[in-house]
């Protein structure tokens, strides 16, 4: 399961950022997850609250927002939503499609103290 090496970075990240900004605790994580990142939100929500205990953020709540994933069409010149890679354009139908939007996975916000 990936996620858990995720919820490792994230643990890694919040620590380092910990250092340079002097907080000592962090009370909500927010992240940006596009369905196009391949990460299980259900897996990461479970390895987030193991891997955070005993860290500055233990406790912590975890918010996801889900991102949708979009495509620029190089047919028709769209941006169209799409619900995964290789979708065809909703516009024009074609597959010449470039992915834009979906494959984040980033920290969007942090509540400290």
């Amino acid at each position: 399961m990936h996620e858990m090496a995720i919820c490792e970075s994230i643990r890694q990240t919040l620590e380092a950022q910990a250092e340079v900004h002097n907080f000592k605790r962090v009370k909500r994580v927010c992240l940006e997850i596009g369905p196009l990142s391949g990460v299980e939100p259900d897996a990461l929500r479970f390895g987030f609250d193991v891997v955070m205990k005993g860290s500055i953020a233990d406790g912590a709540q975890l918010e996801i927002i889900d991102c949708p994933a979009e495509a620029w069409c190089m047919t028709c010149g769209q941006t169209v939503p799409i619900q995964q890679r290789f979708d065809s354009c909703g516009k024009c139908g074609s597959h010449q499609l470039q992915v834009t939007a979906g494959g984040e996975l980033k920290i969007k916000e942090l509540e400290v103290n």
